[in-house]
C-alpha cells in the first residue's frame, strides 16, 4: 500500500488556466504515472480558492486561484488535502470559507483549519489498507493561524502539538506529521526545528514531513521515525532569484509491515512539472545524500549558521536599525513584529543575536 505526498501546491498566474482547463499533461508531465500508482495522493494547497478581492495585509504575496482549481485537484486524483500553511487565509474569512466549500463541492477532504486554535487542533484519521492513519497538520504563526476567538490554521505549539501526536497514537497505527515551517530557501533545520522534529518521534509520530522551505532540506531516520526536513514545491510555478525553488521532491511511503520511505526528484519547468532524469537527477540526489550525511556528522549546523549570517540576510539587522524611530513607517514596525511572531524568523534572529551569557565559567 502506498502513499504520496506532493508539498506546496500552488494555482499561479501561469498554471492557472491549465488547471481550470484540467490540462494535467502540461501540468505534470510524467509525474502523474507516479501518483497514480498510490492509493492516496496528499497535498498541500497553498492558497486560497476564491475570487475574493480582499487581500488581508500581511508581508509578502497574497495567493488565490481559481475555485475551478478544486476540480482540478480531485480530476488528478488527489486524495486528501493539507490547508494548515501561512496562505490560506490571504484573503480573509471569506476566502478561507470560498476554500472549505469548494473543497467540499468536489468531495475532497481536508485538515489543519477550524473553527478557532482548539478546534483546528483537530487529528485527521482515515483508514487504507487496512490500517488506520492519524495525520496532525500544523503551521507556524505566521498571518494563517486560529486565535481563541477566531478561525484558522492549527498553530504548532510546542505543548499541545506533541499532546495532539500521543493522542493520535493511541487510535491509530500509524502517525504522520505535516509542518509547515521552517526557513524558506534554507537547505537546514534550525536547531530548534530539529529538536521538536526528534520530540514529535518521541511523542510517537512515524514521519514528519516539514514543508514551506520551498527547497530541498535533508533527511534522517531518528529512532524509526522518517523526518524530512524541507520538501520542497509540487507545483508551484513562478520565476524565483532562488535555485531551490526549481527542484523539489515527491515523497512516497511503502506501507507493509514496516515504512519505506523513497523519494522522486522533480523540477520546475515553464509551465509545469517533472520527475527529474538523467545527470539532473543524479546531481538533486547526490546533494541530496550530502546534506543527510551532513546530519550525521554534525555539519550541518554549519549549513545552517552560514544560511543566517549570508550577506542576504542583512535585512534582520537592516529591520532594527529603522524600529521605532520618529522617521519609521507602520510597515517597517509591523515587519518587526511579525518577526518576532513567526517561529522560522526567531529562529533566524537567535543565531544571529546569541544569548548574552558571560556569567557561566567555561
Amino acid at each position: 500500500m502506498k502513499l504520496m505526498f506532493g508539498a506546496d501546491l500552488v494555482p499561479t498566474e501561469i498554471t492557472n488556466p491549465l488547471f481550470v482547463a484540467q490540462d494535467f499533461k502540461t501540468l505534470f508531465n510524467d509525474v502523474a504515472e507516479y501518483t497514480r500508482k498510490a492509493d492516496r495522493l496528499i497535498v498541500n494547497l497553498e492558497c486560497a480558492l476564491t475570487k475574493s478581492e480582499n487581500a488581508i495585509k500581511k508581508c509578502g504575496p497574497n495567493l488565490k486561484a481559481d475555485p475551478l482549481c478544486a476540480d482540478a485537484l480531485k480530476a488528478f486524483g488527489v486524495t486528501d488535502v493539507m490547508l494548515s500553511n501561512n496562505h490560506v487565509f490571504d484573503f480573509g474569512l471569506e476566502g478561507l470559507r470560498d476554500t472549505e466549500a469548494n473543497l467540499r463541492r468536489v468531495g475532497l477532504p481536508y485538515t489543519g483549519v477550524g473553527e478557532n486554535d482548539t478546534d483546528s487542533r483537530k487529528i485527521y484519521y482515515f483508514t487504507e489498507g487496512g490500517k488506520k492513519f492519524a495525520i496532525v497538520n500544523v503551521c507556524e504563526h505566521e498571518y494563517s493561524y486560529a486565535l481563541p476567538d477566531r478561525p484558522g490554521c492549527n498553530p504548532y505549539d510546542p505543548y499541545l502539538t506533541m499532546h495532539d501526536i500521543r493522542e493520535a497514537k493511541k487510535n491509530a497505527e500509524i502517525v504522520i506529521v505535516i509542518y509547515h515551517g521552517g526557513k524558506e530557501y534554507c537547505r537546514y533545520p534550525s536547531p530548534r526545528l530539529r529538536l521538536l522534529c526528534h520530540e514529535m518521534a518521541e511523542c510517537g509520530a512515524d514521519v514528519v514531513l516539514t514543508q514551506h522551505s520551498h527547497c530541498i532540506g535533508c533527511y534522517e531516520e531518528y529512532e524509526g521515525t522518517h523526518i524530512l526536513y524541507g520538501q520542497g514545491n509540487f507545483n508551484f510555478v513562478t520565476p524565483s532569484s532562488n535555485e531551490g525553488w526549481y527542484t523539489s521532491l515527491l515523497v512516497e511511503l511503502d506501507i507493509d509491515e514496516k515504512i519505506d520511505i523513497k523519494f522522486y526528484p522533480m523540477v520546475m519547468l515553464e509551465s509545469g512539472v517533472d520527475i527529474a532524469k538523467g545527470e539532473k537527477a543524479k546531481e538533486i540526489m547526490d546533494a541530496f545524500a550530502e546534506r543527510n550525511e551532513e546530519l550525521k556528522n554534525g555539519k550541518w549546523i554549519d549549513g545552517w549558521r552560514a544560511f543566517c549570517n549570508a550577506p542576504s540576510m542583512v535585512y534582520y539587522k537592516n529591520c532594527l536599525k529603522s524600529l521605532f524611530q520618529e522617521n519609521s513607517s507602520e510597515r517597517q514596525n509591523e515587519v518587526f513584529a511579525h518577526y518576532l511572531d513567526c517561529e522560522a524568523h526567531t529562529d533566524v534572529w537567535r543565531e544571529l543575536f546569541p544569548t548574552w551569557n558571560w556569567t557561566n565559567e567555561k
